[in-house]
């Protein structure tokens, strides 16, 4: 059957794939559209993770004001062209983790970016307190993984819970944006600001 390039272009527009990818994926699916976006979903997920290391060197800044201008976010969205930078989803992706900034107040992007003494300070802590649980010493180091591990739940902004669809970390949201977009897709920083309170110097 011949793929005509307004059946291309109509399946480009709904995934954000390459040319070719849209062409052999509608050649799979005898034309159809709606099967060929859920083969490109498919394999664009197997390779999501593949696509983590690729230089994201475009991108937009969002914003999100809150409770009558009382909470302001700005957030950086990177990709790695422009033809995704433009696309509705990725620019919705980017206002709805703004969004999602403005009500979970992350204080970093990922467990990385939270500094080692702060990490050792949340360890040190973790460690007098299972022992004063009395827990036994060759369960202390699971226990403070443990604990560690929902610590960064709570501060850094790809372990959250999503505030859109709590079953789902922002991290899931943005693998599943990079396998629908066919790009890497990362957050490079945030500021959130609130009426009122203390700016640390």
């Amino acid at each position: 059957m011949a793929i005509t390039a307004q059946q291309i272009q109509e399946l480009r527009q709904k995934t954000g794939a390459g040319i070719m990818d849209c062409k052999k994926a509608l050649a799979e699916c005898e034309g159809d559209i709606e099967q060929a976006v859920v083969l490109l979903r498919k394999e664009g997920m197997a390779r999501a993770d593949a696509r983590v290391g690729r230089t994201t060197s475009e991108g937009v800044i969002s914003s999100y004001i809150h409770a009558g201008g009382k909470i302001g976010v700005i957030v950086e969205l990177n990709c790695e062209t422009d033809f995704v930078a433009r696309t509705d989803e990725f620019q919705q992706l980017a206002y709805n983790i703004a969004m999602h900034i403005a009500a979970e107040n992350p204080r970093y992007v990922s467990p990385e970016d939270v500094p080692a003494e702060v990490v050792e300070k949340e360890q040190e802590v973790y460690r007098a307190v299972a022992e004063k649980e009395g827990k036994p010493e060759k369960v202390l180091d699971r226990i403070v993984e443990g604990r560690l591990k929902k610590f960064y739940s709570e501060i850094c902004l790809l372990q959250q819970a999503y505030v859109r669809d709590d079953e789902k970390t922002v991290e899931d949201v943005i693998k599943e944006a990079r396998a629908h977009l066919g790009e890497n897709i990362g957050v490079n920083r945030f500021v959130r600001m609130q009426v009122g309170e203390e700016v640390e110097r």
